[in-house]
């Protein structure tokens, strides 16, 4: 954001020194290096593109659906489409950018204070470049609407300032598409139209009507265009609604008040900053919120009156506030729910902050004895080499959701969401018991969370004994929620486990109804309606809209083989899908046995079929049901040792399974010298299956009755 120093006196354009560029690119580097191996966080794979909008489809409903992303930013979005068809998952990728926009940033950030003849543009994008305030933007992914929005708002500006000075059509165009592209990106750069108007303000002492404000009407208009839609999709589709957003005008005031200092305070000391900031009672902090606000007005109304001594001051000030504006309390937005400020939400504002640190530097180290200069250069140094370790230290947190949300609980203890994303990721990582602990603590501090009500009761299905409090928490995050198609899913496994398989097709049908793209919902409701007989056709739909949101999905690919398996005709299709899911997931065991199942169907494959099975157990050496199965393909293959060999590992396994016996006896009949135990078997199988007529006859016939 252009930004002014203390005095409207023109100074000599800064020129920018080679060394600028790559200094920058150092030190951005150099502050975020722990951040490059960080994985993805919080809300970041709602951000990098998800497997059903990875197609050009899915590129087209970026920009004509409003359901399609997290948020309504297609450029954004789309800037993840094509980072995620370079290199995929892999987070490196998308740190590096990030990194680099923000290194951009700073040097167009430069660009436009030394367009304005501001000084120190050199120290001011510096300090921008290692504040430890901006480390949550650069360092968590899903900001790059941050650092992408800033770049172009950047752009836009200098393509504006440039405009102003020549009135070219093509110009204002230009400036006028990359501001478009900013909102496309994030409307918080929806300011840039107001804060141009305090630019030519400061610079010229006043404003003309016909040169200054006429030409930004539209981009007025697109702002307001922009800021609508956001508050619109923030109420209606994000969810910022509710007695948590439901707050007075005075106490949006007092808010305001209080966020204005509480950002300028972390950008001159930043200290104690945290992921997610305790989240103030406004009604409690009443008294003391009034008196930030009282200041904030004082403080305007004092640089107003110094502004024919200095117009830099309030130039700096009026940008800081409005630029701050759509975090201020004055419009919902759903992080209010867990915080009122975050250090993300300054990350543009921050800018005439920088701007007037740098030019009071300047003009004080121009003023400064000869002497005194060199050592004042050293001081500068060390503050960016401090500030540069803070935000080295700061990144660090950012490596994990593990090491994010266990400092975040440090500071902030009563911090139920980060309880609640901690105890996901322990669970992700096999320490379940720690992960119900920071379920249940984040029910405590919040007993409506539906969020916590859900994944205490996934993981309470695991523990024995403990089926009834599982499914009572699913049923209070359906409750408290009732448009939660997560917990419908989980409901619908909790009832798959207790065998009710009519009430988990239910759930898992209404899971798929709140979220047409719920891949998961579609693919557990076909695996139910393969086990009922009557559900076979809905069942292939479902499977089949699963692989078509989620082609990645090696399971779904496993389930929609399966029922195409159970039609007549459609072997060929079915191992088509088993193949891909193998292809996909190496180490799915499962799915190999299902490609041999498949394959055995036909004699000539049954070779295939066999090293299909054997992929298997070399990856699940414990499944008694693959054991079974390649005896029976090394039966039609005449390898009738072997075939016992396999049975009998499988009857190891699973001795409760009878049919292994009867399996074991039809393999030796044929075998000279081995009729005796076949008949063992053939007993022992009517023993477990008593009346077995095919049994009863064959057994007769080898005892000769």
């Amino acid at each position: 954001m252009p930004a002014m120093p203390v005095t409207q006196t023109p100074v000599r354009e800064e020129r920018s020194a080679a060394w600028t560029v790559p200094l920058v690119l150092f030190l951005a580097f150099a502050c975020y290096w722990p951040a490059l191996r960080g994985g993805m966080l919080w809300d970041d794979d709602a951000h990098v593109t998800r497997a059903s909008l990875q197609s050009v489809q899915g590129l087209f409903s970026i920009w004509t659906s409003l359901h399609a992303t997290q948020q309504v930013y297609p450029l954004l979005h789309s800037a993840f489409w094509v980072e995620h068809l370079l290199w995929g998952d892999a987070t490196l990728g998308y740190h590096l950018v990030n990194v680099l926009l923000h290194a951009s940033a700073a040097l167009l950030f430069m660009a436009v204070l030394r367009r304005l003849s501001v000084p120190g543009a050199t120290l001011a994008g510096i300090l921008f470049t290692v504040h430890p305030v901006c480390v949550e933007s650069v360092a968590w992914i899903s900001e790059q609407k941050n650092t992408l929005s800033l770049v172009l708002y950047l752009l836009a500006a200098l393509a504006y300032l440039r405009f102003d000075e020549r009135r070219g059509i093509r110009t204002y165009l230009l400036a006028t598409l990359l501001f478009a592209a900013a909102l496309l990106t994030k409307t918080v750069t929806a300011t840039l139209p107001a804060a141009l108007l305090v630019v030519f303000w400061w610079r010229r002492g006043t404003l003309s009507l016909k040169r200054d404000a006429l030409p930004l009407l539209p981009w007025f208009g697109l702002s307001l265009a922009g800021a609508t839609l956001t508050s619109w999709v923030e109420h209606s589709l994000i969810g910022a609604a509710g007695p948590e957003f439901s707050l007075t005008l005075a106490e949006r005031v007092l808010l305001a008040g209080h966020n204005v200092w509480f950002y300028l305070g972390k950008l001159l000391w930043p200290s104690d900053l945290v992921f997610i900031y305790p989240h103030a009672d406004v009604h409690r902090e009443g008294l003391a919120w009034g008196a930030c606000a009282l200041a904030a007005l004082m403080t305007t109304v004092l640089l107003f009156r110094l502004r024919r001594r200095a117009r830099g001051p309030l130039a700096a000030w009026l940008l800081f506030v409005g630029g701050l504006f759509p975090a201020l309390g004055f419009v919902n937005v759903y992080p209010f729910l867990f915080s009122y400020v975050a250090d993300h939400f300054q990350y543009l504002a921050s800018l005439p902050v920088f701007a007037l640190a740098g030019a009071g530097a300047s003009l004080l180290h121009n003023r400064l004895p000869t002497a005194l200069r060199a050592p004042a250069l050293v001081v500068a140094s060390l503050l960016v080499g401090f500030m540069a370790i803070l935000s080295t230290a700061q990144s660090r947190m950012y490596r994990d959701e593990g090491t994010l949300y266990t400092r975040t609980l440090e500071q902030n203890p009563d911090c139920w969401m980060a309880r609640n994303n901690l105890g996901l990721w322990l669970e992700a990582h096999g320490r379940n018991t720690e992960a119900l602990a920071q379920y249940e603590e984040a029910l405590r501090i919040r007993p409506e969370y539906a969020d916590a009500h859900n994944n205490l009761g996934s993981l309470l299905r695991q523990f024995p004994g403990r089926e009834a409090e599982a499914k009572a928490h699913l049923d209070a995050a359906l409750r408290i929620q009732p448009a939660f198609p997560e917990a419908a899913n989980n409901l619908g496994v909790w009832y798959q486990d207790q065998g009710d398989l009519e009430h988990a097709a239910e759930a898992y049908r209404q899971a798929a109804h709140l979220r047409h793209d719920f891949a998961t919902a579609y693919r557990n409701l076909g695996t139910v309606l393969l086990k009922t007989r009557e559900g076979r056709e809905e069942a292939l739909a479902a499977l089949r809209t699963a692989v078509s949101l989620d082609p990645l999905s090696a399971e779904a690919h496993d389930g929609l083989g399966t029922a195409l398996l159970g039609l007549p005709g459609r072997e060929e299709d079915a191992v088509a899908e088993y193949r891909t899911a193998v292809r996909l997931k190496p180490d799915f065991a499962v799915a190999y046995n299902n490609l041999g199942n498949a394959l055995a169907r036909s004699e000539e494959h049954l070779p295939e079929a066999v090293s299909a099975y054997e992929a298997s157990l070399r990856l699940d050496p414990n499944s008694a049901e693959t054991h079974n199965n390649l005896g029976a393909a090394l039966v039609k293959l005449g390898r009738t040792d072997d075939a016992v060999s396999q049975y009998g590992e499988a009857l190891r396994l699973k001795p409760s399974l009878a049919e292994i016996h009867f399996n074991i006896a039809m393999a030796l009949l044929n075998t000279p010298g081995r009729r005796d135990e076949a008949v063992r078997h053939l007993e022992a199988f009517l023993e477990a299956r008593p009346g077995n007529e095919t049994a009863e006859r064959i057994l007769a016939q080898l005892q000769g009755r």
